[in-house]
């Protein structure tokens, strides 16, 4: 199976005519790289000469209809795999829904990044693909993390995807909940040296799986929004050039060649408030084409449910991700308004 992956080596064409399951096996590149499949979609790279200082997880395709990302990572697996470039990092790549991503749809049966942190297990257990394979990617990042070399060491995640809808900031990035902890200068100006400049500060605990990375293993984590989704191929690459490199130079070990003078550039948000859905006659009452970042004024209705208005709160408030056709429980919109104090360390 490595051999015809050193042949023919594009992951991605080996997870989807294998979505299901691949047998676990591990080999190496060259004297300098040890590489293992761990199933369907799942693929280390750890560099043998045991000098790397940190543990990345590069995850796309959690949702199946966002390909940009899946492209991204399948690219830079290319350029490891017929050594152009070589890891000095130990780092895990993960296609998340293999299924999803064959049909080309955002979920088989449900939203895999609402399942992670054990929400999987919880009622009505694991009854679908998408439930079975968080619970399995938990698995994959723990014993990734677990298996580690002793010492110290930074652990990074970084869950790629593509918003169904526009947005006035093309790339963004959603830093989960740190509770009594101060935000990475660091990441900030990674991510805008990667072509991301804005950040969302989100409020609350999640399911999400940037959100299980950060909470369960003091991960730098993000879900990071590469753009508008488009069908796997039509995507122009050339809007990744400054991701890839970033992400290359990463896990090769080589200098980020971070400015402080980056921080002034990202725009930083802070998420107000979430509101879920309620009732099945939940409606927006704005154009289903508005972008993400669109800001409305207080008092504004943003939407209508079982007789009642929804309303802004705030002076302003932006919003990202509005869905109305989400079942009922679940997040029909996140609510932002303008960082204003920010820790940093």
């Amino acid at each position: 199976m490595l051999q015809a992956l050193k042949d023919n080596p594009n992951f991605l064409s080996l997870t989807l005519n294998n979505p299901n399951s691949l047998e676990s096996i591990s080999g190496t590149l060259g004297d300098h790289t040890r590489i293992a499949i761990w199933d369907t979609g799942v693929l280390l790279f750890e560099p043998l000469d045991n000098q790397s200082d940190k543990d990345i997880v590069l995850s796309s395709g959690v949702h199946g209809n966002e390909t940009a990302p899946i492209e991204l990572c399948n690219g830079i697996i290319k350029s490891l795999l017929k050594q152009e470039i070589r890891v000095g990092q130990r780092v895990l790549f993960m296609f998340g829904n293999p299924a999803a991503i064959n049909r080309g749809t955002r979920i088989v049966d449900e939203n895999l990044n609402r399942l992670f942190s054990g929400e999987h297990s919880n009622p009505p257990g694991l009854v679908n693909p998408e439930r079975i394979r968080a619970k399995k990617l938990e698995t994959y990042v723990t014993r990734f993390f677990e298996d580690a070399p002793q010492g110290a060491r930074q652990r990074i995640h970084y869950d790629l995807h593509t918003a169904i809808r526009g947005s006035k900031h093309e790339k963004f990035a959603i830093y989960p909940y740190r509770p009594g902890k101060a935000y990475s200068r660091e990441q900030l100006m990674f991510l805008e040296a990667a072509g991301v400049d804005t950040v969302l500060l989100h409020h609350e605990p999640t399911t999400t799986f940037s959100y299980f990375s950060s909470n369960q293993f003091g991960a730098d984590a993000f879900t990071i929004e590469l753009g508008k989704v488009y069908p796997m191929g039509q995507n122009d690459m050339t809007r990744f050039i400054a991701t890839r490199e970033m992400l290359s130079r990463l896990i090769c070990k080589q200098s980020l060649e971070l400015e402080d003078q980056a921080l002034e550039r990202v725009n930083i948000y802070q998420v107000c408030r979430v509101i879920n859905k309620q009732a099945d006659d939940f409606e927006f009452t704005f154009a289903s084409d508005v972008e993400n970042f669109t800001a409305f004024p207080k008092g504004y209705v943003l939407a209508r449910e079982a007789g009642r208005d929804i309303r802004v709160e705030q002076d302003s408030e932006a919003v990202v991700f509005p869905n109305a056709k989400v079942p009922i429980g679940q997040r029909t919109v996140i609510c932002l308004v303008q960082a204003t104090e920010v820790p940093l360390a």
